[in-house]
This record gives structure tokens, sequence and C-alpha cells, in this order.
């Protein structure tokens, strides 16, 4: 790429981009650094993707009436998209497990108790399934 080339990329990302700077501790940047090499993506498409979630902006690639169609256009963010889910299913699966285990036993053969079993079971069934479509 030329200098002509990268004075113009430049000047483009400037007119459609804003730079934040963050300030975390080093561990965290580092784990988070290595976090995203492991998962092949880019810090900054993890942090954007972040701070579009946290502020309920809807960002997909088409814009428009097309938006919803274009948010996974691509098997790499299909992936991501599967990955995230895949780690909430977990997360729900232990807050479950660690409720249960809390329950008095006189009261484990109860209708909840058995809803809760049921639950983490079919959240191993999916978790196991995505793992393996994935």
């Amino acid at each position: 790429m030329g200098s002509s080339a990268t004075r113009s990329k430049q000047r483009w990302c400037s007119k459609n981009y804003t730079q934040v700077k963050i300030s975390v501790v080093p561990d965290i940047a580092a784990a988070f650094k290595e976090a995203c090499t492991a998962s092949n993506v880019s810090m900054a498409g993890i942090l954007s993707q972040f701070m579009s979630d946290y502020s309920g902006l809807v960002r997909s690639g088409g814009g428009g009436d097309n938006a919803d169609r274009f948010e996974f256009s691509t098997r790499r963010k299909r992936r991501i998209a599967v990955k995230r889910v895949i780690r909430l299913l977990n997360s729900i699966r232990e807050g479950e497990l660690f409720s249960m285990d809390r329950v008095p036993d006189n009261l484990k053969g109860a209708s909840s108790y058995e809803s809760a079993e049921e639950i983490v079971s079919q959240l191993d069934e999916t978790i196991e399934t995505l793992e393996l479509l994935y």
C-alpha cells in the first residue's frame, strides 16, 4: 500500500471512526488480548460489539429493513455468536446447579427440583450438540 493509499485510508477512518482510549490493569489487558487471539477475533471488534450491546444500539451490516438479515452474514460471525450462546448456556447451567445444591434433602423430590434437573439435562444436551457442530 503506497503512501497515497495509506493517507486515503487514514482520512476515511478519521471520518468514520472515533478512537476510544481505556485504561485497565495489565492482567486484564493481557487476558483479554490472549482470549481474542485464541478466538481469532479483534480486540476492537469485541469492544465495539460490547459497546453496541451495552448501549442498546443494533449495528448490522446492511442497515435499514435488511439489518437483521446481515447481522450473522458470515460464518465467522455465526461461530462467534454460537460461542457466546454456549458460554451463556453454561452460565445458566452453573446457576441452576448451584441453586439445586442449596435445596434441603427433604425437598429434593419436589416438582420444582425435578424441573431443575430436567433443565440441567436439556442444557447439557444443547451445549454438547452446539459444541459438536461448531
